[in-house]
């Protein structure tokens, strides 16, 4: 895939993790996101507010924005790893799959899995991919691709290069993709570059941000993400669709959201993007 093919989307995270100190909606971020320059938009079960359940009027929204649906994600409070969670976490699946299912292209990003509760993490494994492939399955039946979004929040489940072969080994590709976060990764593993090419088969499209040293979140382009790298791997990725979501969790984000993915939206056209 040329430089050029690729789409540049935005993560609505950036203001989800300001807690209270966001008082606005949905709307307000469609707005801030379309005037950062971006074509798409993954949104999350936090921040979709009124359009729950109202596919049609958030396409409307949407087409009004000029913005796609790159996917919709979500979380929940069993952590993914809770077997008697599993019924109310795979309603849940069912429940986004059928509203991300009126938006073409569109997939469903599941968060990662969290350490919610004591026991051997080699049970939480099993869950995790129990819950994962069953809404992937939802998701072939509906025709929604269903994709897994490992992070490196507290007690994730999936957070060093181990981690990743443990639960990658327990799923079906065919019906569980993956999200790789090139933060996410650059804090558990020094091997970004070699993560992203070994399983680059399971990549439906990527979460770019940056981290400096220390795993500390930075700017896009001002820590030690290589993105020519990312770019390059994501270009040999034959499942890859096409679309970067840019991702920012910095202090610089905290002061100013719409600023900080503005800014980085610039950074991505200086990479061709």
């Amino acid at each position: 895939m040329n430089v050029k093919d690729l789409k540049v989307g935005c993560q609505t995270f950036t203001w989800e993790m300001l807690g209270d100190r966001f008082t606005g909606g949905p709307d307000d971020l469609l707005k801030a996101i379309a005037d950062g320059g971006y074509a798409g938009i993954e949104i999350t079960d936090t921040m979709i507010g009124h359009y729950a359940g109202k596919p049609t009027e958030f396409a409307a929204a949407l087409k009004s924005s000029g913005l796609a649906l790159i996917s919709f994600a979500f979380g929940s409070r069993s952590g993914f790893t809770l077997k008697n969670g599993i019924g109310t976490d795979l309603e849940t699946a069912r429940r986004w799959i059928d509203f991300v299912a009126n938006f073409p292209d569109a997939l469903v990003s599941m968060g990662s899995a969290t350490v919610v509760s004591d026991g051997p993490r080699h049970d939480k494994f099993a869950v995790a991919a129990e819950v994962y492939n069953k809404a992937g399955e939802l998701g072939r039946k509906a025709g929604v691709q269903v994709a897994v979004h490992p992070s490196s929040h507290h007690n994730t489940l999936l957070f060093d290069r181990a981690d990743y072969d443990a639960i990658f080994a327990l799923l079906d590709p065919d019906l569980v993709g993956w999200v790789p976060d090139t933060g996410h990764i650059l804090r558990g593993h020094r091997d970004m570059a070699d993560t992203l090419t070994t399983y680059r088969d399971r990549i439906r499209y990527i979460h770019l941000k940056d981290v400096d040293a220390d795993g500390t979140w930075a700017m896009l382009g001002q820590g030690v993400c290589d993105t020519p790298k990312v770019i390059e791997i994501a270009g040999t990725a034959p499942n890859f669709n096409g679309w970067l979501v840019l991702e920012e969790e910095s202090d610089t984000a905290a002061a100013d959201p719409a600023g900080a993915v503005k800014t980085n939206r610039r950074t991505m056209r200086g990479y061709g993007a």
